[in-house]
């Protein structure tokens, strides 16, 4: 049974995917730093640096956030090769923006102890199937759906909902639906959107006295009900009645064909009922024990993490070749599990113990790859380098525009 508890405590909520007991995803959210990801404001601009192209927006956040000339141009299509052809390097940005006025934005990225966050005009609403650009006109489809045909399929659906002059993102869950369901989909997304809209100062629809907040999104809990919900989620545990509440209006907006189970266990500690403690501690761990007897080391910086594959206690029975893949074997599996649990993103760098068979290298290599496939995150192998390291990317929960 896979289930979402979700526990709020004084100081912070956690988010928690859990299947027969066993924690598969962690994710908190602390109540002095409350995630603005997905939410869109009407910001004033304070001041435009045309040597870094860019400007700082006031949003009545504790800091401004941060906006660059690409993420105030027209939004380009990614997948085509010519997207990269902007004009943005002919155009002065304060041709464009200027200081005082207000831009309807939406925070793309959080803002750090350092830094405030990143935002763009490039809108965007996330649905089930779909994700909404409202001041876009294109399509795209999930890179995971490789099927030409179901493309099209998908593509045609949604197309025939869209408002003139305004774009999606087609996302995996979509592959195999029926167009009944992608549509209703689309149109809630719509018809939120139009909610949204008529509050903006986008085509002169208001005119702002000051930065305000036009639609929570509620990143971590909306993300994560949307992004497991098609993975087979039974039900969704709550202690708090105003999440509760939160999560019965995202399941209502996605038009369910399917039962999840939604309880409220107010006020109770959800880590202790099931018995979370334990497997959140191990977590914090640096280093993780294999069954083997062999073991790997995490290490997280600023610029790159880096995983470092060991024997341990690992002796193995017929040679060293077979030892040193059965343990970069085991090492592979703990790996991608670990690096959804943590959600580590950014650059991943893992020392395997080195292999002289590069059949075994290839099939390290495969099964890396396919145990990927079960992180709901973007993750691309990037292969052995001539060091013999492997080179891997990952987005994780915080930073990641789905797709």
């Amino acid at each position: 049974m896979l289930e979402l508890l979700i526990n709020k405590q004084s100081d912070k909520t956690t988010i928690m995917l859990v299947q027969a007991g066993i924690l598969l995803e962690r994710h908190e959210e602390y109540t002095n730093r409350k995630r603005l990801e997905g939410n869109i404001y009407n910001g004033k601009v304070q001041n435009v640096v045309q040597g870094m192209e860019s400007a700082f927006v006031d949003i009545g956040d504790s800091r401004n956030t941060f906006i660059r000339i690409k993420d105030i141009l027209p939004k380009v299509d990614e997948t085509k090769k010519d997207s990269n052809s902007n004009e943005e390097k002919s155009i002065n940005i304060k041709d464009i923006v200027k200081a005082g006025e207000y831009i309807t934005v939406q925070v793309k990225k959080d803002g750090t102890d350092r830094k405030g966050a990143r935002v763009s005009t490039h809108i965007n609403l996330s649905g089930r199937f779909a994700v909404f650009l409202p001041n876009s006109d294109f399509v795209t489809v999930s890179q995971k759906i490789e099927d030409e045909k179901e493309k099209q399929r998908l593509i045609k659906a949604v197309e025939s909902i869209l408002p003139k002059n305004t774009g999606a993102i087609i996302r995996t869950s979509a592959e195999g639906m029926d167009e009944n369901s992608v549509i209703k989909d689309m149109e809630v997304l719509i018809k939120k959107w139009e909610d949204i809209k008529g509050k903006t100062c986008l085509e002169g629809q208001v005119t702002p006295k000051e930065p305000e907040l036009l639609y929570d999104n509620r990143a971590l809990l909306r993300r994560t009900v949307i992004d497991v919900i098609d993975q087979g989620l039974n039900k969704i545990i709550v202690n708090d009645k105003t999440i509760y509440e939160d999560v019965i209006e995202i399941i209502k907006d996605m038009l369910m064909d399917k039962k999840i189970e939604i309880v409220l266990k107010e006020k109770e500690d959800l880590l202790q009922l099931y018995e979370m403690e334990t497997q959140i501690e191990k977590i914090e761990n640096r280093r993780i024990w294999l069954k083997s007897g062999g073991f790997i080391t995490i290490d997280r910086t600023e610029a790159l993490t880096a995983i470092d594959v060991n024997t341990g206690k690992f002796v193995g029975t017929k040679n060293l070749e077979q030892t040193v893949f059965e343990v970069n074997k085991e090492a592979t599996e703990e790996i991608a599990k670990q690096l959804r649990l943590r959600d580590i993103g950014g650059i991943i760098i893992i020392d395997y113990i080195d292999m002289h068979d590069k059949e075994n290298e290839q099939k390290i290599l495969e099964l890396l790859v396919k145990c990927l496939k079960k992180d709901r995150m973007k993750c691309q192998v990037v292969g052995f380098t001539k060091l013999n390291l492997l080179e891997m990317t990952r987005k994780n929960i915080c930073n990641n525009e789905s797709h």
